[in-house]
């Protein structure tokens, strides 16, 4: 655990992002951008945690009411240093405290401990850009020491040629920024409370200002538009493809995946184009994923195969089994070893064992399938009375013949045959063949109806 405050400032209203929705509850890989802010803070190991929010109300407090934070409210919203003010009566005097902003997501842990390694002194977080157009510049004094922060609008022409640039980022002693934000004044083009001002005050009082780096350019790339929030998408997904592919995973595009989540590859797994992974995926040794296949909070087995445009959701695949391609596995799923679901079967909340087959165009809900089973074309499990849901139960060794409607609740057992264009309303015994026709009728001189003109 950090001895350290952290205040998040997430009260802009975003205007250029066009949306009702609050900036900082838009999404990257998936997440909010302030949950990014929030997670990188807590692996940090800091415990205190406030977000000072406002434009939209209490939405931002209630998307996070399980995260653990404290929030504070800004309004009127009057610039940086007058969240910071809102912020100030609820930290802790004797620790430092950490500056982040919700609108600069990908913020790492790494950089949020290089930031706090250094007592009494105030620490920037700056960076170095060719374009700095729009940022705060950091000013030096000719031995290079930081002097202040001059923000955009208020540069004179030399000003605006220097390439270092304020993120906003900052760590401090919180006793000095308590001072420093009481003596803040509104002085300038926008009529707001800078917190960079702070600077100047810390030259003033003789206390050392220095300078850290990010580790990579997109930590402190922020969003104030829908374009700025694209950008910065895919600069995190490149950066987790790039990490795949570092483990030895092979990406038959590295432009061309999306993780929204946490994706844990073995040895020679192969993804294929337009992949999706949400939430916390696993993949076995060998695994491959045909292209456009969507896996949410699943495992799958060693050596599984998953053909292309198959959905996975909250399930377990076991090893050396083959989905789809057009599959989908729907949560509360469990595939033992060598299981086939081929095209266009759906499987929900159903367990499945060793070496059953499902190849075609069917549906199986709320069931328990026995190893062994071959489940026809057009099999459908019957689970749902329009009230209530009931299982149904396959043993090992059955065939289900194609076009069978099975009404749950219902046992077929072990080893049993149902015939083709059977509805099964009772429990068909083992190593029997069960079935259910109505008697084939020919009507003779019957004439298909022809359109009116």
């Amino acid at each position: 655990m950090i001895e350290a405050n952290v205040v998040i400032l997430a009260a802009g209203r975003g205007k250029r992002m066009h949306s009702d929705k609050p900036k900082v509850l838009h999404t990257i890989a998936g997440k909010a951008l302030l949950a990014h802010v929030v997670d990188s803070a807590k692996l940090s190991g800091i415990q205190k945690i406030l977000v000072v929010y406002g434009h939209g109300g209490e939405a931002v407090p209630q998307a996070f009411a399980q995260h653990g934070t404290q929030f504070v409210l800004q309004e009127p919203q009057l610039g940086t240093g007058h969240a910071v003010q809102q912020a100030i009566p609820h930290l802790q005097n004797n620790s430092t405290t950490l500056i982040l902003y919700g609108d600069v997501p990908l913020i790492q842990t790494s950089t949020i401990k290089k930031m706090l390694g250094a007592h009494n002194q105030l620490t920037l977080l700056t960076a170095t850009l060719d374009n700095p157009a729009g940022y705060g510049r950091i000013v030096r004094d000719q031995n290079g020491n930081i002097t202040r922060i001059v923000e955009d609008k208020d540069c004179t022409p030399a000003q605006k040629l220097i390439q270092e640039i304020n993120t906003g980022i900052m760590a401090a002693p919180t006793h000095l920024l308590r001072a420093w934000l009481a003596k803040l004044n509104a002085n300038n083009a926008q009529g707001e409370y800078y917190l960079t001002d702070v600077v100047a005050m810390a030259v003033a009082d003789g206390v050392p200002v220095q300078a850290q780096q990010p580790s990579h350019p997109w930590e402190v790339m922020g969003v104030n538009s829908k374009a700025q929030l694209a950008a910065l998408e895919r600069a995190w997904q490149a950066e987790q493809a790039q990490q795949l592919l570092e483990q030895g995973v092979t990406l038959a595009d590295p432009a061309r995946v999306d993780i929204r989540g946490k994706l844990t590859c073995g040895r020679d797994v192969e993804i294929d184009i337009g992949c999706i992974f949400e939430g916390d995926v696993s993949l076995g040794d060998n695994v491959k994923v045909g292209a456009y296949s969507i896996i949410k909070n699943a495992d799958i087995g060693n050596a599984s195969l998953i053909h292309p445009y198959s959905h996975i959701e909250q399930s377990k695949v076991g090893a050396n089994c083959r989905i789809g391609p057009y599959a989908r596995i729907r949560p509360g799923s469990k595939l033992h070893n060598e299981v086939h679901i081929g095209n266009f079967v759906e499987i929900k909340n159903s367990e499945i064992a060793a070496g059953s087959k499902a190849n075609h165009l069917s549906y199986i809900g709320d069931s328990n399938v026995g190893s062994q089973v071959n489940i026809g074309a057009g099999t459908i499990t019957c689970n749902y009375d329009g009230a209530n849901k009931y299982r149904t139960v396959i043993e090992d060794g059955v065939f289900i013949g194609s076009a069978t409607q099975l009404i749950a609740p219902v046992t077929i057992g072990r080893n049993a045959t149902i015939g083709a264009g059977s509805t099964i309303t009772r429990d068909a015994p083992e190593d029997a063949l069960t079935l259910s026709r109505a008697k084939q009728t020919t009507v003779a001189g019957w004439k298909r109806p022809s359109k009116k003109r």
